[in-house]
């Protein structure tokens, strides 16, 4: 069998494919926003052409992809209607009753994804001990489903009270929906998020139908050019929670996509760099459009169960859409290389959020762009080769970059140099403040954790990021503008189950706990089997969310194996005083515990990810390709800076910056007080000479 692993981004979409052999290439091509399966046949077809692989033999291809969260933020879902237990329709728009920014007298909230119009009360109600106080009104929701048929709705939430104890009336309504309107897509709350917090759990069901139409005609649209390609095999697409499922299970749930791509990074970072002997460490993933960071803590990336999409200040909790979702804990902001510079009204240097994406791209890259870009300062302060972006597949304008940012040199009155290098370090410094800023909501010391950079950008700006915020090292793996392929190929099939159950600690029916534990097992095993895997080789992990009574939030603290009983109190108990203390540094109060949310995980194994690319020197064996003149602030000028070929370089050389290593998709820049050395992993290691 071989492997393809394919990450559509804003700008570029990257490949890589694995053969039987472990020989493996790589691709880079530029997204296409109109069709983003284009990109991928296109990809796959050059892979395939190199004769790595035929696409008739028996393939396994893993996707990861940022569709869900461009159509939420471009409001490009299907036409929704939400139906709620009567008298809370508003849940959407009354949320938690929280200000994010206190003071601020023109507060925005991101608008809810069905406005109140399409909202409607029904009559029914469920107690919250899943007892029925009021039957759901059964010739409502018929004449109700009638006019949203006839009015086009496309797609349909039902969220109504307390159904993550009793789903009946959900299920009901489901069934009178398909009954009456079998074209109309539904999501159910009991279903997408069974737990409680009924905002997040009605936020959440309404974005999972709101793209469930978009994602499903992408899909099929996928595999129809897979079909024609000759691609033979299985096609499975990458989660939020870094496991991946199959077509058929991220068509039904398709808001568990909404980080596919940043998570499949973040567990590149976390595979590759514990193999190299890094298990703590900070992951950076920057391509075209965006900036990814995330924490990774004994070889494995933080996460967490909720998330908020479609901010309206990028790093203000509670100021975008919040959707409850195991996710691999990241922070995200609109900087890559296709961020557009610009000048605002005090006169001041910018950059980003706004992206130049694929089309029209930076200027640099012909394409009819023409504002200035990160890319653009990049190629002119001689980071990047106009002539080997993509390999040479790819030609740079350098006088067209030079162009777009002398129309800034001449707002600023400037030279095009100084704006350029303006450029660059603006963009490392908004990278580092939000580092900061995840790390520090984390408890974690940024100074005790190497960088792994990968990502089209992320080796060029990897340095200045590492030395801003005084880290220890800065890792660059083999192959990294393809970085986040890596993660895709060894992610595990796997998918979490939720199911709130309150109760004190020292007051659980452990009967109940055993049967909420076994049936969201058994729910895992069934999807998992029907994927492809065997029983023996399904493995779950459990945990609990649990608190202090009285706190408003939980902490997720792991379960023994086996059967739970009484026994296990103090083992729990401990656990949880251990997490708590490592994430809050102290002991908490000496007050009772109680138990919200119980979760399961089931997972597959991970699978191989050994592999070596196929591509030999470009250059003859030789190390050294040849000096170009590029700009050192330390240095205070341009110089004539070494240009190392990444596909010569042996595991032990080392050599001092300054200095520039190529490789076809990615450049490696290393400042004047870096010292590289080649590790057996083919990663660059730059330490920091900082006297």
């Amino acid at each position: 069998m071989y492997r393809v692993g394919v990450d559509i981004g804003g700008t570029f979409t990257d490949l890589l494919l694995v053969g039987e052999d472990k020989r493996a290439t790589i691709h880079k091509t530029l997204t296409t926003p109109g069709d983003p399966s284009l990109a991928v046949e296109t990809a796959l077809r050059q892979a395939l052409g190199e004769g790595m692989a035929k696409a008739r033999e028996r393939g396994t291809l893993v996707h990861g992809t940022t569709l869900v969260t461009n159509a939420i933020i471009e409001r490009k879902g299907a036409p929704t209607a939400l139906l709620t237990t009567a008298g809370f329709r508003d849940a959407l728009e009354i949320g938690r009753e929280h200000r994010y920014e206190l003071y601020d007298l023109n507060l925005e909230f991101p608008k809810p994804l069905v406005p109140r119009y399409l909202r409607f009360d029904v009559p029914e109600r469920i107690a919250a001990d899943g007892s029925v106080l009021q039957p759901l009104d059964e010739g409502f929701v018929r004449r109700l489903v009638a006019e949203l048929r006839d009015k086009g709705i496309r797609a349909i939430g039902v969220s109504y009270l307390n159904s993550f104890r009793n789903p009946a009336h959900e299920r009901r309504t489901a069934q009178i929906i398909s009954e009456m309107a079998p074209e109309i897509r539904v999501s159910l709350s009991s279903e997408v998020v069974a737990e409680i917090r009924e905002f997040q759990r009605t936020s959440t069901t309404a974005a999972n139908v709101y793209v469930q139409e978009r994602v499903a005609n992408y899909l099929e649209e996928l595999r129809r050019r897979l079909d024609r390609i000759g691609f033979a095999g299985s096609f499975f697409v990458m989660l939020s929670s870094g496991g991946i499922a199959t077509a058929e299970t991220a068509a039904r749930f398709p808001v568990r996509l909404l980080e596919s791509g940043p998570a499949a990074g973040a567990l590149a970072a976390a595979h590759l760099g514990a193999r190299a002997g890094y298990p703590d460490l900070l992951s950076f993933d920057m391509g075209g459009t965006t900036a990814k960071l995330c924490a990774v803590e004994d070889g494995r990336p933080l996460k967490t169960h909720e998330f908020e999409v479609d901010r309206v200040y990028r790093f203000r909790r509670g100021s975008g859409l919040p959707i409850k979702i195991p996710v691999i804990d990241m922070i995200e902001i609109g900087a890559g290389g296709g961020s557009i510079a610009r000048v605002d009204a005090l006169g001041l240097l910018k950059v980003g959020p706004e992206s130049a994406g694929a089309e029209p791209g930076p200027a640099c890259y012909g394409g009819g762009g023409s504002a200035p870009t990160v890319t653009d300062a990049d190629l002119v302060l001689g980071y990047l080769d106009p002539g080997y972006f993509l390999g040479g597949r790819m030609r740079l304008d350098l006088e067209a970059a030079r162009s777009a940012l002398s129309r800034l040199a001449k707002q600023l009155g400037l030279t095009v140099e100084n704006v350029a290098w303006g450029i660059h370090q603006i963009v490392n410094e908004n990278m580092a403040n939000a580092a900061r800023t995840h790390l520090g909501e984390r408890g974690k010391d940024p100074r005790r954790l190497p960088l792994y950079a990968f990502g089209g950008a992320g080796p060029v700006h990897g340095y200045r990021v590492a030395e801003i915020l005084h880290l220890p090292a800065l890792i660059s793996p083999f192959g990294a503008g393809v970085g986040s392929t890596f993660g895709l190929l060894a992610a595990p099939l796997a998918f979490d189950f939720v199911r709130s159950a309150y109760s004190r600690l020292d007051n659980l029916q452990w009967q109940s706990v055993n049967g909420l534990l076994a049936e969201m097992a058994q729910e895992g095993r069934a999807i998992l089997e029907g994927s492809g895997l065997a029983e023996a080789e399904i493995s779950y992990e459990r945990s609990a969310e649990m608190r202090f009574v009285g706190q408003g939030h939980e902490v997720s603290v792991p379960l023994p194996n086996g059967v739970l009983a009484e026994e296990h109190l103090p083992e729990i108990a401990s656990t949880f005083e251990q997490v708590y203390r490592a994430l809050y540094g102290r002991k908490g109060p000496d007050v009772p515990l109680e138990v919200i949310n119980w979760r399961v995980v089931a997972s597959g194994p991970r699978a191989d990810t050994d592999s070596y690319l196929a591509e030999g020197s470009s250059h003859g064996g030789r190390i050294l390709k040849g000096k170009r003149p590029a700009y050192f602030p330390e240095l205070g000028r341009y110089v004539d800076t070494p240009v190392y070929d990444r596909y010569a370089l042996k595991p032990g050389e080392v050599f001092a910056g300054p200095a520039i290593v190529e490789e076809r998709e990615s450049t490696l820049v290393i400042g004047a007080r870096g010292r590289a050395e080649v590790d057996e992993w083919l990663n660059v290691v730059v330490r920091f000479d900082r006297e």
